[in-house]
């Protein structure tokens, strides 16, 4: 007997991975954990019934939401993770010799014992001497900081019940304070594609436009997220993310990427149609 592993990306659209070996089933004090092992994709984290990633496709998430901040800000020491609990992220971040410190906010400690070790390529650097953890409440958390970090991942899951709190003008506001003088807000925006994801791209966009003097959206192709389509948030007090992209300082650092380019970089912020019409809606607000 064959077994899949669907998620809804609507009420009438699903997408569905053959597995081989359901290799990890745990309900945590927070939610759902299940990790698969599939043909296609390989490892398949989800959460509640949701792909936080597959091993096949995850590169692109972490490579585009850590180095687009990071050829942009040339200063970057301290960075505030939120989410991420995978480890993908803090990978990508630990690769750069400047970052001095990377605070790893995670509400449920149960994603990131079962990633150790059965997504070990996610979580490899979980034990850099630069991370620090916190298993906290991000709202908590950051209320507490006030001018402390250079740079900001908010690697959330979607806007559905308490995690509408991550997209509020409320959170960014918040994250400004974290945030120093120049300070960067990178941020998941979901799918731009299905109505209710365009939705609460609109309202998350309306929010940081409000708050941040330079915010602009850009995309990547990942094919496991709804419609393979997916969004990013760029928010700051002082660099655009074009203008003050250094490729020349970028490449030097000589990092290995799988998706990431300095030209894709440039590119990214280059968006359909559909989607300006959509931001230019927000913004003129």
């Amino acid at each position: 007997m064959e077994l899949w592993f669907s998620e809804y990306h609507t009420p009438d659209v699903k997408h569905s991975i053959r597995v081989d070996k359901h290799l990890y089933s745990k309900k945590s004090e927070f939610q759902q954990i299940d990790i698969f092992d599939t043909p296609e994709f390989g490892r398949v984290l989800t959460l509640d019934g949701n792909v936080m990633l597959t091993e096949r496709d995850e590169f692109i998430y972490d490579e585009m939401i850590t180095h687009v901040p990071m050829s942009v800000h040339p200063f970057v020491r301290d960075v505030l993770v939120l989410g991420a609990g995978d480890g993908g992220v803090v990978r990508e971040l630990a690769r750069y010799d400047r970052i001095s410190r990377i605070d790893l906010v995670e509400m449920d400690p149960a994603v990131i014992e079962a990633c150790r070790i059965y997504l070990p390529e996610n979580a490899c650097r979980l034990d850099d001497s630069r991370v620090h953890m916190y298993f906290d409440n991000a709202l908590r958390f950051i209320r507490r900081r006030t001018a402390e970090y250079d740079l900001i991942i908010v690697d959330s899951t979607d806007p559905v019940g308490p995690l509408e709190a991550y997209f509020t003008r409320e959170f960014y506001g918040i994250c400004w304070n974290a945030l120093r003088e120049d300070g960067i807000l990178v941020n998941q925006q979901g799918s731009p594609f299905y109505r209710h994801d365009a939705e609460a791209k609109h309202r998350s966009h309306k929010h940081i436009v409000r708050t941040f003097p330079i915010s602009r959206v850009y995309q990547a192709h990942i094919p496991t997220y709804a419609a393979g389509y997916w969004l990013f948030g760029f928010a700051s007090k002082k660099y655009h993310p074009i203008d003050d992209l250094n490729a020349k300082r970028w490449k030097a650092l000589n990092l290995q990427t799988r998706y990431y380019t300095t030209k894709l970089h440039i590119g990214a912020f280059y968006l359909p149609a559909f989607l300006e019409n959509l931001l230019l809606e927000v913004e003129t607000l």
